[in-house]
């Protein structure tokens, strides 16, 4: 059933005007929203405030022209009221997952549930991408959390070939593979320990990457479709930013059944819009952020998840 009026919709991105229009999802979500007679606005995480009992963003007003250059016409910035000038919040920068991301995360959940956050920003603070999978320990690799070489050590030790990567990392940055006999574990551990504060993961390699990684869009719950990235040959990462290339797939009853499994608790957390990454029928993380490769999935399949987002967003907000 359509609206009876359009949505007032915020975007909270990194910059419009740099984003590749041909590849780039959240391009996609405001081209969708505008071809629905929605009204809206962008504006970056820097322009997110609190005053006083108000959260507010110095947003612009912007409408976007696919295959035109400039891609988009922006206006002047203005204060818009997040609770009270606006009906839906897409929370859409991208990671890493810090205190930055974490901080605004705090500051939109101030405006719910008078606004539409997507996704609940409680939920992304709950959901690090790497963190949320451990609670289907049999659905993913086996997995270890820690900063002790020496638990490393004998992880390795048990499983052979190993990656190693950050926690809170993301778009492939700092994934490392190391061998059963590889020498340099050590100073690996020592420098991601000298980086972060936190614990780093630890994961059996897959061997099947080689592949591909499918990335699987999920969509209040329910699989909508996914993409093949294959990793360039003799490499281990296949996300599309560090080279990988998309190519169409179906999902696996296996992944059908990782789809199931956690599809509830993404419901529970108000996640509506989720990008799964599973290799060889196990799941290696759960990105809740800013999920990207709809763009590839409606161009490989025809599948568009994002105007299947819409229709939940505006079922939500009618």
């Amino acid at each position: 059933m359509p609206l009876s009026k359009p949505l007032r919709i915020a975007v909270q991105m990194d910059p419009l005007e740099a984003v590749n229009p041909a590849g780039d999802t959240t391009f996609m979500m405001i081209e969708e929203a505008q071809r629905r007679g929605h009204a809206v606005w962008v504006y970056g995480v820097g322009d997110l405030a609190y005053d006083s009992g108000d959260v507010f963003a110095w947003a612009r007003p912007a409408k976007v022209f696919p295959g035109r250059t400039p891609h988009a016409d922006i206006g002047e910035a203005g204060r818009l009221d997040l609770r009270r000038d606006a009906d839906v919040v897409l929370m859409r920068q991208d990671p890493p997952f810090h205190m930055g991301y974490i901080t605004a995360a705090h500051l939109l959940e101030l405006v719910t549930p008078a606004t539409l956050v997507v996704n609940d920003p409680a939920g992304v603070r709950a959901s690090p991408e790497k963190v949320l999978p451990l609670m289907f320990p049999d659905l993913q690799p086996p997995t270890l959390i820690t900063r002790d070489v020496k638990r490393v050590q004998e992880f390795r030790a048990r499983h052979g070939d190993i990656v190693l990567k950050p926690l809170h990392g993301h778009g492939g940055s700092g994934v490392l593979k190391l061998g059963r006999d590889d020498g340099n574990l050590e100073a690996v551990v020592d420098l991601f320990n000298k980086m972060v504060p936190e614990p780093f993961i630890a994961q059996a390699f897959l061997p099947a990457v080689s592949d591909g990684d499918k990335r699987i869009l999920i969509v209040d719950g329910e699989p909508v479709g996914a993409i093949n990235r294959r990793p360039p040959a003799g490499a281990i990462r296949s996300n599309l930013v560090v080279g990988g290339t998309a190519e169409a797939t179906e999902l696996s009853p296996r992944e059908r059944e990782i789809c199931a499994r956690i599809g509830p608790e993404l419901k529970k957390r108000g996640l509506i819009f989720v990008g799964i990454d599973v290799i060889g029928g196990m799941m290696t993380e759960i990105n809740v952020t800013s999920p990207t490769g709809a763009r590839a999935l409606k161009r490989l399949s025809g599948v568009d998840a994002v105007a299947g987002m819409w229709d939940v967003i505006e079922k939500k907000r009618s």
